[in-house]
């Protein structure tokens, strides 16, 4: 299905192109069928989106991208329901077959191209991990949505009237009661306090498998999806300048390190990915701290 007009297509010329035809050279290499269609719906910001592309980008696997934006509200109209129901990012469309859901998304790659796998051979180290990756999305991934939406992107729903925040509320098939919740002054500070609990319980935890496992990641040696699923949250938290709450955490600073200079970090977080990058109050309240 075409994307609406409103979403915005990486066209041949652009930078990302580049970097998509050069993965298509590698995945030749590697031996991965690179005619294997793959076009993402997602969002440069969006942290579920992230998880997908540092996949893609890991196994060389060559992509179309298409962007949308969540503000101007493109994954709540009629052509992109169609594709994902749940009215979020991201969407995977692999010659046709339509995948939703980040945490199936990365699994699905991993399970379709087996090169540089990110899934344990050992039945009991993949349960282990598929353990790991649900703790993930029911917290960090759960909570980071508070701090987000509190400091980044509420002053874009202060500006709007009344009716236009409620109508765009109510249009969100997964988060409408979030955002009535939220409203238009934001969080109340026991709400921001008890995210930013559960954030520190997370890396409190991630901490605790790093050490179990001997590091230097989730599960030991070798990068998993686990790893992968923790990631965004991490980089939004560092983003909104609160990456204090990690740094007497060895094992969880070291594995942020390290994460960040995997290959695939950079094309994954290519310019705009960050909210700081796009959010001028927030670079502001960066070059304050």
């Amino acid at each position: 299905m075409p994307p609406s007009q409103t979403m915005r297509e990486e066209k041949g010329g652009s930078a990302h192109c580049e970097v998509n035809r050069a993965l298509a050279a590698a995945a030749s290499k590697l031996g991965i069928n690179a005619s294997m269609a793959f076009t993402l719906y997602n969002a440069p910001q969006s942290t579920c989106s992230q998880r997908v592309r540092f996949v893609l980008n890991a196994k060389a696997l060559p992509f179309n991208e298409v962007k949308l934006n969540l503000l101007e509200g493109d994954q709540l109209k009629p052509d992109y329901l169609k594709l994902n129901p749940n009215g979020v990012v991201p969407t995977l469309d692999h010659d046709g077959a339509i995948i939703i859901d980040s945490t199936v998304i990365t699994e699905y790659l991993d399970e379709v191209s087996q090169a540089n796998s990110f899934t344990p051979e050992h039945p009991v180290e993949r349960a282990r991990m598929r353990a790991i990756m649900h703790f993930l999305d029911e917290m960090p991934a759960a909570a980071v949505r508070v701090p987000t939406f509190n400091l980044a992107f509420l002053p874009s729903f202060q500006k709007m009237s009344r009716e236009a925040f409620l109508a765009m509320a109510e249009s969100k098939p997964l988060r409408k009661e979030f955002m009535m919740k939220m409203g238009q002054t934001g969080f109340p500070k026991a709400e921001m306090d008890d995210a930013l609990n559960r954030l520190r319980r997370s890396y409190e935890r991630m901490e605790a498998e790093i050490t179990r496992s001997g590091g230097p990641w989730l599960l030991g040696n070798a990068i998993t999806l686990a790893d992968i699923a923790a990631m965004p949250a991490l980089v939004r938290m560092d983003d909104l300048g609160m990456s204090s709450q990690w740094r007497d955490l060895p094992g969880v600073a070291r594995w942020y390190d390290n994460i960040r200079a995997h290959p695939a970090f950079k094309p994954t977080y290519y310019h705009g990915s960050l909210l700081s990058e796009r959010f001028p109050h927030l670079r502001e309240k960066a070059k304050a701290s």
